[in-house]
């Protein structure tokens, strides 16, 4: 029904940028919610950045003052813009977004993830 794409991962040295997008397609009214989130080994998945379709955010205390989301309501597309990156940002990032669909149904989607490598 939903379809996530992620973009925009790769290597970069640390105190660089990226910027990840995320696009979701199919029969969407509305996404109420998009974020990232990310699992760095041995340890659980953990929110990185979030926001509503009324535009709130929220971000996991480790990404605080480097990353900043957005959204494009109309593109259904979401941002991750990172700066500041470190070696331990080094993961794959999934994208997850909260929908509404013209069926009146409601479902969580999940991207299938974008590698970041960050070299010290």
């Amino acid at each position: 029904q939903v379809h996530l794409v992620e973009s925009g991962g790769g290597l970069v040295q640390a105190g660089g940028s990226l910027r990840l997008s995320c696009t979701a397609s199919g029969s969407i009214l509305k996404v109420r919610f998009m974020g990232w989130y990310r699992q760095a080994p041995g340890k659980q998945r953990e929110l990185v950045a979030g926001i509503t379709s009324g535009g709130r955010t929220n971000y996991g205390d480790s990404v605080k003052g480097r990353f900043a989301i957005s959204r494009d309501n109309i593109k259904n597309t979401g941002y991750l813009q990172m700066n500041s990156l470190k070696a331990e940002d080094t993961t794959v990032y999934y994208c997850k977004a909260d929908v509404d669909l013209f069926t009146g149904e409601t479902g969580t989607y999940w991207g299938r993830g974008t590698q970041i490598t960050v070299s010290s």
